[in-house]
Formats: C-alpha cells, sequence, structure tokens
C-alpha cells in the first residue's frame, strides 16, 4: 500500500481556543477568511443550522465543544444544550453520535441523584478531553481512509467528487478528499474534477479553494456536464462522502449524489463512498428510513442576495439524497473497505461496536 505523504493538508476550520471555539465560517469563502467565535452552545448550535459549519464529521465535532461551552458557563443546562444541539441538522448521523459521546461522559460524572453540584469544576475538563478525542479520532481516521481508498485506484486514474468532503468538513484532510489527497500524493491520480454543487455551490466555492490551496491541480464542472465528462472517459471514480449510511449500505450524502451513481453505472464509472464509522448508523435498516433535510426553496431562488427567479416560483430544496447500496462499489472507512456493501458485509466489518 502506498504511504500518504504529510502534504496538501493545511486547513484547519474547527479550533478550540480554550474559552471558546473559532469556525471558519465556510458561508463566505472563497471570498473572504472570517472565523466565527463561538462563546456558547446556542452560538454552536446556530453556526450548524446556518451552515457556517458543514460536513457530517465536522458538525459532531463542532457540537461536542458546544457541550464543553454548556458546561463551562453553567453545568446545570447541559440536558438543554444537548437537545439545542441535536435538533440543529436532522440527517447527519454524526452529529447524533458525538452528542451521545458526550452525554455518557456526562452521566459517568453526575452524582447518582443525576445532578451535577459535585461535578463543576471536573466536567468541563472531562468533556473537553472528550471533545479533543473525537476530533483527533477524526484526523487520524480521516488519513487512514485516505490510504485505503487511494489504494483501490490504479494509477493514471481520474476522479470527481461533489460537494466538499475536506479538511473543511472534518478535523482535517477530509474524507472523500482525503482519498483524493492521497492518490495525488502518490501518483495514482491525475485528473480531478469537481462539481459546482448547486444551490450552496460547495464545490465551487470550497472544494475548488481547498485544492487550490493545496496545490493540487483540478478542474470545475457544471453539475449537470457530469455525464457527459464521464462519457468522455476522463473520469474512472467518482469519490463522494456520507451523512448517514444505513446497514444495508444506503447512503445518504449530498443533494445530486444519486443521479451521479446512476450515470457512473451507465458509463462503467466505479463509485466510491468515504465515511468514517461513525457515520455508519446499523440502527437504520436502509435508505428508506433516513429523515432527509428539506430546506427552505429561497436558497434556489436567489443567490448571493439576488433573486434571480421570477416573483411567484416556488422552489423544492432537498438537500440529500439516498444512494442505494446496489450502486455503490467500495464503502471506505477507516476500520478497512467494504466492496459492493449489503447488509451481510456491512454487518461483518461494522457490527462490533
Amino acid at each position: 500500500m502506498d504511504a500518504t505523504p504529510d502534504c496538501h493538508d493545511s486547513i484547519r476550520a474547527v479550533l478550540w481556543q480554550d474559552d471558546h471555539l473559532r469556525l471558519l465560517d465556510q458561508r463566505l469563502l472563497p471570498a473572504r477568511e472570517r472565523y466565527l467565535d463561538c462563546r456558547d452552545s446556542g452560538e454552536v448550535a446556530q453556526a450548524i443550522r446556518d451552515l457556517a459549519v458543514r460536513g457530517a464529521p465536522a458538525i459532531g465535532i463542532a457540537a461536542a465543544w458546544g457541550v464543553v461551552l454548556a458546561a463551562q458557563r453553567d453545568p446545570a443546562t447541559l440536558d438543554t444544550a444537548l437537545a439545542q444541539l441535536r435538533a440543529a441538522r436532522p440527517t447527519a448521523v454524526n452529529l447524533m453520535w458525538a452528542l451521545d459521546r458526550m452525554r455518557r461522559v456526562i452521566e459517568a460524572v453526575r452524582g447518582s441523584d443525576g445532578s451535577v453540584a459535585g461535578a463543576r469544576a471536573e466536567l468541563p475538563r472531562v468533556l473537553a478531553r472528550e471533545a479533543r478525542a473525537i476530533q483527533d479520532e477524526d484526523l487520524a481516521a480521516n488519513r487512514r481512509m485516505g490510504e485505503l481508498g487511494a489504494a483501490l485506484i490504479a494509477p493514471g486514474s481520474g476522479v470527481l467528487t461533489h460537494c466538499n468532503t475536506g479538511s473543511l468538513a472534518t478535523a482535517g484532510y477530509g474524507t472523500a478528499l482525503g482519498v483524493i489527497r492521497a492518490g495525488v500524493s502518490s501518483g495514482r491520480i491525475a485528473r480531478v474534477f469537481a462539481g459546482e454543487t448547486r444551490p450552496w455551490l460547495q464545490g465551487a466555492r470550497l472544494t475548488m479553494w481547498e485544492l487550490t490551496r493545496d496545490g493540487i491541480d483540478a478542474t470545475l464542472i457544471a453539475d449537470s456536464a457530469a455525464a457527459h465528462l464521464m462519457r468522455t472517459g476522463q473520469v474512472q471514480w467518482v469519490i463522494v462522502g456520507a451523512d448517514r449510511i444505513a446497514a444495508n449500505g444506503d447512503t445518504a450524502n449530498k443533494i445530486g449524489t444519486y443521479q451521479l451513481a446512476i450515470a457512473a453505472r451507465h458509463h462503467g464509472v466505479r463509485l466510491m463512498v468515504v465515511a468514517p464509522s461513525s457515520t455508519i448508523d446499523l440502527a437504520t435498516a436502509s435508505g428508506a428510513d433516513i429523515d432527509i433535510e428539506l430546506r427552505s426553496g429561497d436558497e434556489l431562488l436567489g443567490y448571493g442576495g439576488t433573486r434571480t427567479v421570477v416573483a411567484g416560483a416556488r422552489a423544492w430544496n432537498p438537500v440529500f439524497d439516498v444512494t442505494p447500496h446496489a450502486l455503490i462499489d467500495a464503502l471506505v472507512s477507516e476500520r478497512g473497505v467494504v466492496e459492493r456493501p449489503d447488509v451481510a458485509r456491512m454487518a461483518a466489518l461494522f457490527g462490533a461496536r
């Protein structure tokens, strides 16, 4: 297996500052690099809800630090903070996973009567240690996934990615973009294409910003050009992340992933889903059981504060879709690779927690 050089990795979007959380405001990229300083859990929840921080792993990490902020301010408010953070985004299972980890720490420290009276000094410290562990584990997982995913790619290949799955969406390095970073570093990936990813343009604004900043040559395409690109033979893999993966391998990801999977299968292009094991939700049997977030149609009716659609028009704006497991060639996590995922193969790798 090719080693993953420590390069193409200069961006950190979630930064703990001892008494507050600093988040790179992704809504302003690439025009401005501005950080938000969140000093309580409510501000963290708002940043998650408003997409200032986005990407399933990064959302979970930010929420964990939001719990630390609540403990620092008033441990008696922890239950309220946990509920507020949990409600910020419904689809990304990493959010629930991270908050469940933080809740277990709280319950372990609390007294037998459930109070925090004797734990006010200890709780912030132990919760900060757990949040740091969640963040550090994610970065290590990303580097491991980069190695595993890159090893599946034949030298000289072209790849297409969707949305943003890099350092901005994680603790660093990235999931699908981590595989691309590793593949470029090892010489396996010769061509990188990124879809613009409407309506928030995470591919155009964020992925292209990351790749350019880290010295990786990449080409932007319109979302609607993807099938034509595949037909030209320039792409051998579509590499995407995930916000939730069901027990049978069905995968919820940014809207548009499903149609890429269909086009890839038609053109003989392989599809790789890259996500940490925290994204696997064995309690969800299939994609039919995944709650798909609907956001305001206003996000489709204009851009940058300027309306681009005639007055009176309506819009339907699901922000995720589900790719059936039968269209996925490889699912890469830090635990290993599941080729052609199904219930049995998923259980074999992820059944033991």
